[in-house]
């Protein structure tokens, strides 16, 4: 889809207890318990076509969707793409539980690849459980519907971030599930579930995310400053750079999923010289102290005739007055909101607030 354009939605409210919820997310940075006061802080601002540029999880996109608003979801990750296509642009297509049941049963017609189970033994998951992955990713394909494949591949996705320890894909640590140690975090009992009880939950889970908002909303898996149209609001979320650590580098952090999402050219992809086969690295400006000022400029030059949102930490680079220093190079009124105490999961940060910067 090249186009957001649709006739404004009745005055609709999506958010009693019959309407479709977002499920539970366990992704690295989610905003999933901050979009409630996100939305409060754009609920004063006039806008109806809105862009999503760093979408994730698309949290925040489906709570602008529930609101009525024509909404576009971009993420650089394919396998975050391929969910939202699935949660954000799909407007009417599930799941039929008899389709759950036949992606779950090994088809005697079908010569299965064992990619995940030749090369990715004792890394993330057991071997019978990379011989599942392998059969169900092909089953996925079967599929009749694109919004069917993805709201699999979603599922697909989910049962295998909780069934890692830290949900994440950034160590080989299988042996972390079986130690005979008492456990101070993680959580046993859905390591151990099996990964088709917990494929059908999160199967569940995405049909009833779906609705139809009565917009034309759409996905996209670009480069944030190549996103087309313009829109009256765009929302963005950037990696976020600590003062002091790390940057966060979601691919990495993912690497997995994304490999799943092109699976026939998973192999070449992947950097075989690592202990737990990530893809070959790829340099980002949104991950690099040097470039990452430049990288906003650029964002907030592309967006300049919208209203901006950046949602950000108080402690990253830029600082919180270095983004609001750029942010009124393009817009005349710049406002900073800070959530307070905020922690993410994992987190060792006491000191760091939730701040968004809002410029109209």
């Amino acid at each position: 889809m090249t186009s957001i354009a649709g006739t404004r939605a009745a005055q609709l409210s999506f958010l009693d207890d019959t309407q479709p919820r977002f499920p539970a997310t366990r992704y690295q940075g989610s905003k999933s318990k901050l979009v409630n006061w996100i939305w409060t802080q754009l609920d004063s601002l006039d806008f109806d076509t809105c862009l999503d540029a760093f979408g994730g999880t698309g949290v925040v996109a489906h709570r602008l969707k529930r609101e009525g608003k024509c909404v576009a979801y971009n993420d650089t990750l394919r396998f975050n793409y391929l969910s939202a296509l699935g949660l954000i642009e799909n407007n009417h297509v599930h799941l039929a539980p008899d389709e759950v049941e036949q992606l779950l049963v090994r088809r005697q017609d079908v010569a299965y690849s064992t990619f995940v189970y030749d090369t990715f033994h004792d890394v993330y998951f057991t071997d019978e459980e990379n011989r599942w992955i392998d059969q169900t990713i092909l089953n996925i394909g079967f599929l009749d519907h694109p919004y069917k494949i993805s709201l699999a591949f979603y599922a697909l996705c989910q049962a295998c971030i909780i069934k890692r320890p830290y949900n994440l894909f950034h160590r080989k640590n299988l042996y972390v599930r079986f130690a005979d140690v008492e456990r101070s975090f993680g959580n046993k009992v859905s390591w151990d579930r099996p990964f088709p009880e917990w494929f059908s939950i999160f199967a569940a889970e995405a049909n009833k995310a779906v609705f139809d908002n009565g917009r034309t909303n759409c996905a996209y898996n670009l480069d944030a400053v190549d996103v087309p149209n313009q829109y009256d609001l765009v929302y963005i979320d950037t990696p976020y750079i600590p003062a002091n650590s790390a940057p966060i580098n979601y691919r990495d952090f993912y690497h997995f999923l994304e490999g799943l999402s092109t699976y026939e050219e998973w192999p070449q992809r992947i950097d075989w010289k690592s202990k737990h086969l990530r893809l070959v690295p790829i340099e980002s400006e949104w991950t690099n102290k040097r470039q990452i000022h430049e990288a906003f400029d650029s964002l907030f030059r592309r967006y300049r005739e919208c209203k901006l949102a950046v949602s950000y930490r108080s402690d990253g680079i830029p600082t919180e007055t270095e983004l609001v220093t750029l942010m009124q190079r393009y817009k005349p009124h710049v406002e900073l909101v800070r959530y307070g105490s905020y922690k993410y999961a994992l987190s060792t940060n006491n000191r760091s607030t939730e701040i968004l910067i809002i410029g109209v």
